[in-house]
């Protein structure tokens, strides 16, 4: 029996390895998101800061380890099996759900995620031990569960995005009032004073609260006093001789090596969130794990007492953490911080949001947004009104936004670092403070919530962007509430099913989470390598002539090799009622439909990049505006076909369907020869592609009379007619659009050659 359960105590370290890896990925954005966005330093220096700030904050998260032993529950109700079960069944779903919001892209709570899973299986193993000793679920209950800590801690959370927002709105405004976006004479003035305040603010909350707790709190200095106490006694004499150290330290290097303060204040700021997320989030990985160790070393302590007959009071007890055990997670949090793609996703979504410059708007409008930037929009005007223009004018000039680079370019900054500095600053303040309180709130809330709140101050989500980005936050926080429920459910499933099938269950629900990371895995790689070929597509300042004519060909040639697939996807699938098939086509228009409009709204950008010459642009206009087109037709060429089929409707007639048969056949060659003209630049088989358009044209005109003589005898009915009626004339619009596409490529070619 104690074999088994030192192989539980192992498994639960193989998943929190595992949890570490998918909860940095995932936590990642918030400490990167600032110096990533800001473009404050390379790449390299970024990560250096942040893997310096996770080691030092994982050696200071001694103190929050307690949430995981005693926070959520009641030790002492649970015996030692039942506890195993609770453990077991939390970290199976945390590295299950963290793992797909990462590979989406979406940044999730990782606290959240811990305290829910903690309540499910708690209240999960507590119904179905109260039921099996025949007592009452709803009288009983609340002796399992720590329902006040737990509330306290979930109220702190919830109450911590309000906060975050607020704080992080009103000091971006004062800070954006005091510098502008033209900061260069401002920061002459106020940049040292500005980041020996922040810095020092950082070192308070860090060093001064942050320590209380740690593994390091109680090291005696020579003169007997703690360390802990040392810090408490003298905090201000610390703070003084702080800001003006670092003040001076800061302004001696402006002058001797002129640096940039607001890098200073960047990477600082990244070195403290690292610090304080590691401190803070790091018993989300490895809390749960170690209590199950601590509780396995208990129980074999005892000797020879039953698994289901020893009492957990153990895990009441305070317990200190070894270092060497909190200093391995940093370091696993340090190689998945740098190799992790998935970080590198999540991280995007939140700058997407957060960024100055235009471009593509990754989420799509919603009422509720709609909604609240019109009224917003109202309420401006009725206090512009009050205002007296002369106050509003000098306003307005402190936030006139300078241009930061073209919008698509990846080296041009998502925002500047005046941004980023409060970004950081309040963000780490705020988690370290609740931090030296045993609170664990969401770092990835607070992160999120003060860069959206700056943002706004920052006027970032001006009238072009604001219904869109206020969309991405909403359906950001959707799911973190979604994220409290899968993981409360998740979890209350697990335990329930563990507790109630016997330990087979464990293994069968390891090996789901194993294959489900997989699962995801392959998904991620697979959204990635789309995203690399539509980048490697996407126009570039240092692309030649040929260049860009090959990639104006590859626009062409997809838009070509899809629609004939969909085509013949789409109608063969309906005509052999093939459902497989017509969810092929649809998938296929879909990603048609979004390419295709994805690369409308990059024009404005794209016409910037080709060449400063009308004739060039005016042709690239017309190639995607047709691309558009034929997308638009495909959808509703495809959606009506597998409506029809998905409600049950009576398929074409035999000779309905040898007619659409012949037609695949047709569009078939039809677009291997536009595939040719593109490809080849054969343009001299346009004539021969003409004549294939006509005459396939007047086949479309035969059959619509054919169609009418079907009406007249009452061999189809009205739903049959107008279904096949679409189909004709939307396989029209495809061979006009086709053809007017590849007589605009080949204007296109030839105005690009002829001035080269």
């Amino acid at each position: 029996m104690e074999n088994f359960y030192l192989v539980l105590v192992v498994i639960l370290f193989a998943l929190a390895i595992s949890d570490l890896i998918v909860g940095v990925s995932n936590d990642a954005v918030n400490f990167l998101n600032s110096a990533v966005g800001s473009k404050a330093a390379p790449k390299w220096v970024i990560f250096l800061m942040a893997s310096l700030g996770v080691l030092i904050g994982a050696a200071f998260s001694n103190g929050m380890m307690e949430v995981a032993r005693k926070g959520i529950f009641h030790p002492d109700q649970f015996y030692f099996s039942e506890i195993m079960v609770i453990f077991l069944a939390v970290m199976i779903t945390d590295v299950i759900l963290l793992d797909m919001f990462n590979t989406f892209g979406m940044p999730t709570s990782t606290t959240v995620s811990i305290v829910f899973e903690l309540l499910g299986a708690a209240v999960a193993t507590a119904i179905v031990k109260i039921k099996m000793a025949g007592g009452t679920v709803l009288l009983e209950l609340s002796n399992y569960i720590n329902s006040g800590q737990a509330l306290g801690i979930i109220s702190g959370i919830l109450l911590s995005v309000f906060v975050a927002f607020t704080v992080g709105a009103i000091v971006m405004y004062f800070a954006r009032m005091l510098f502008s976006f033209e900061y260069g004479k401002s920061i002459k003035y106020f940049g040292s004073a500005f980041g020996g305040l922040a810095i020092t603010a950082i070192t308070y909350f860090m060093l001064i609260k942050g320590i209380k707790g740690s593994a390091f709190a109680d090291i005696p200095l020579p003169s007997g006093e703690s360390l802990s106490n040392w810090i408490k006694h003298h905090t201000f004499t610390v703070l003084l001789l702080s800001f003006a150290g670092w003040t001076v330290l800061i302004q001696l290097l402006t002058w001797i090596f002129k640096i940039d303060i607001l890098k200073v204040v960047v990477l600082a700021g990244t070195f403290a969130l690292a610090m304080a997320f590691a401190g803070n989030d790091l018993v989300n990985f490895i809390g749960v794990p170690i209590a199950g160790f601590k509780s396995f070393e208990a129980w074999r302590a005892a000797g020879g007492i039953a698994p289901d007959a020893f009492s957990m009071e153990v895990l009441q007890e305070k317990s200190v953490t070894p270092v060497y055990m909190l200093l391995i997670s940093g370091l696993i949090m340090v190689a998945t911080l740098i190799l992790s793609k998935k970080a590198q996703a999540v991280t995007e979504t939140e700058v997407n949001l957060g960024r100055q410059t235009e471009g593509m708007e990754r989420f799509g409008s919603s009422l509720v947004a709609r909604l609240m930037v019109r009224h917003t929009i109202r309420f401006n005007k009725s206090v512009g009104k009050v205002i007296p223009a002369t106050l509003t004018n000098q306003i307005q000039k402190r936030f006139v936004p300078v241009s930061l680079g073209p919008a698509d370019d990846p080296r041009t900054p998502a925002f500047d670092k005046v941004r980023a500095s409060v970004n950081l600053v309040v963000a780490s303040i705020l988690i370290a403070l609740a931090t030296s309180m045993k609170l664990p709130l969401s770092t990835t809330y607070v992160t999120f919530m003060v860069a959206m709140g700056s943002s706004l101050s920052d006027r970032a989500w001006d009238r072009e962007s604001a219904v869109y980005r206020v969309s991405g936050v909403f359906a950001v926080i959707g799911g973190w509430f979604l994220t409290a429920l899968i993981a409360f459910t998740v979890s209350a499933i697990i335990a329930t099913i563990i507790s109630v099938g016997g330990k087979i269950m464990i293994f069968v629900f390891i090996s789901i989470a194993v294959f489900l990371v997989i699962r995801t895995q392959l998904l991620f790689k697979k959204r990635s390598a789309k995203k690399l070929a539509e980048e490697v597509e996407a126009f570039e300042e240092k692309d030649g002539v040929e260049k860009v004519i090959q990639k104006c060909r590859k626009h062409c040639v997809n838009a070509i090799e899809t629609s004939n697939k969909i085509f013949s996807v789409g109608v063969g699938g309906f005509l052999a009622e093939d459902r497989a098939q017509l969810r092929e086509a649809l998938q296929l228009k879909n990603e048609l439909n979004v390419k295709s409009k994805k690369v409308k709204a990059k024009i404005f950008s794209t016409l910037s990049k080709i060449e400063d010459q009308a004739d060039y642009g005016h042709h690239y206009v017309q190639v995607v505006d047709y691309q558009r087109e034929i997308a638009n037709s495909l959808n509703f060429l495809v959606q009506p076909l597998f409506e029809h089929m998905e409600n049950q409707h009576k398929p074409f007639t035999d000779e309905q369907a040898g007619e659409l048969r012949k037609l695949i056949n047709n569009i078939d060659k039809y677009l291997a020869l536009a595939l040719l003209v593109v490809t080849k630049n054969k343009f001299d088989e346009i004539d021969h592609l003409t004549s294939m358009r006509d005459s396939i044209i007047e086949q479309l005109q035969k059959t619509e009379k054919a169609q009418i003589k079907r009406i007249k005898t009452k061999e189809v009915n009205t739903r049959n007619s107008v279904l096949y009626f679409n189909v004709n004339s939307e396989t029209k619009n495809v061979l006009l659009r086709t053809i007017s596409m590849v007589k605009a490529y080949r204007d296109f070619v030839q105005v690009t050659q002829t001035k080269k």
